[in-house]
């Protein structure tokens, strides 16, 4: 069974930066891709940014420019560079596996004004 562990998380100020990892138990990036979610108090869960397989990559409109969705096939990892954070960031992110249809246990971002 495949296993995804996101570090990463934590607290920050406006204008700041994180950056996420999720380390997998197998080539699961590399094969399928993989996507950061997050999901803020109250609200459904959202998709932030993608990979493709062959690296294309999407983001959703209030994260273009800030953030970077990245894979290390070498080590099984996938990242987010989150820069220029905002209040309205503040969530747990989740990376996900499709086609494999696995999710990381979450990691807590809160960015305080």
């Amino acid at each position: 069974q495949v296993q995804l562990v996101e570090s990463g998380g934590g607290l920050v100020q406006a204008g700041g930066s994180l950056r996420l990892s999720c380390a997998a138990s197998g080539s699961i990036f590399s094969f399928y891709g993989g996507s950061w979610y997050r999901q803020a108090p109250g609200k459904e869960r959202e998709l932030v940014a993608a990979i493709t397989r062959g690296g294309n990559t999407n983001y959703r409109d209030f994260v273009k420019g800030r953030f970077t969705i990245s894979r290390d096939n070498a080590k099984n990892t996938l990242a987010l560079q989150m820069n220029s954070l905002k209040p309205e960031d503040t969530a747990v992110y989740y990376c996900y596996a499709p086609g494999v249809g696995y999710w990381g246990q979450g990691t807590q971002v809160t960015v305080s004004s």
